[in-house]
């Protein structure tokens, strides 16, 4: 394994590492994980993942040195168990604060894919491991910056080249969104974290098409509890709170 040691992000917690190739950055992380205790922060990323997965276990496509495929390790003791969805909401809202420098239109599809209008840009996977009370937390980010086309069967990719119209620098980006999530991680101001990440959630206005297993309704976006949960309500005034893969969006 021929991990390339960088440069640091200007921060005590920024180290990173670079392969040009791997089966995917999370699971690259964990083992490195398991043979030594990196620093919090340390990032690992590549050009090209053979097996990059999302959160239902979705292949992700990337074009091979095009895009940002890259994972995060953090180490959030002084996160409830019950509210380490926290982290995900600090991880969009810094992904968001990067692409706004290039784009507008930027949201969170509840969870945590990551929206311009109604076409994914990026996606993350966050895998936690919990030993004696203590939590390991390892963050991965696919972010579509320079493909030009997408082959795969996926309902709606889209990148940044494809918004602007030009290339734009990896590094610039990838630099970005690490010292974005250190910085709102360290700061830890739970209420505003939940409070933008509500903010900027898609479909957050009016009545908007959802399924379940069982059956298709209409609802509004009511709230996102501390644990993820999403709760609902009707149009006929019921309320319910979900928890991801209980319910989805119905995209036309």
């Amino acid at each position: 394994m021929d991990i390339q040691n960088k440069t640091n992000f200007s921060s005590p917690l920024g180290a990173r590492g670079f392969i040009p190739e791997t089966h995917s950055t999370n699971v690259l992380l964990w083992e490195m994980l398991r043979r030594e205790q990196l620093p919090e922060g340390f990032v690992v990323h590549t050009d090209f993942q053979l097996a990059g997965k999302g959160q239902t276990g979705n292949s992700w496509e990337a074009e091979h040195g095009k895009n940002l495929l890259f994972s995060m390790v953090l180490y959030p003791q002084r996160v409830p168990l019950d509210e380490l969805f926290l982290i995900s909401q600090i991880v969009s809202l810094a992904i968001k604060k990067a692409l706004d420098k290039y784009t507008t239109d930027i949201e969170v599809k509840w969870p945590n894919d990551i929206y311009w209008k109604d076409k994914k840009i990026a996606g993350i996977l966050i895998e936690n491991s919990f030993q004696a009370k203590k939590v390991k937390t390892v963050i991965g980010i696919g972010l579509n910056v320079n493909q030009k086309t997408f082959m795969s069967d996926a309902p709606n990719p889209v990148s940044l080249r494809q918004i602007t119209g030009r290339s734009l620098n990896r590094s610039q980006i990838l630099k970005s969104i690490c010292e974005n999530i250190l910085e709102l991680y360290r700061e830890s101001n739970t209420d505003y974290i939940r409070s933008a990440y509500t903010n900027i959630l898609y479909r957050r206005n009016g009545l908007q098409p959802y399924k379940t297993d069982s059956e298709s309704f209409k609802a509004k976006i009511i709230a996102v509890h501390p644990d993820g949960k999403l709760e609902l309500e009707t149009e006929q005034g019921e309320r319910k709170a979900y928890y991801f893969k209980e319910v989805q969006f119905m995209l036309s």
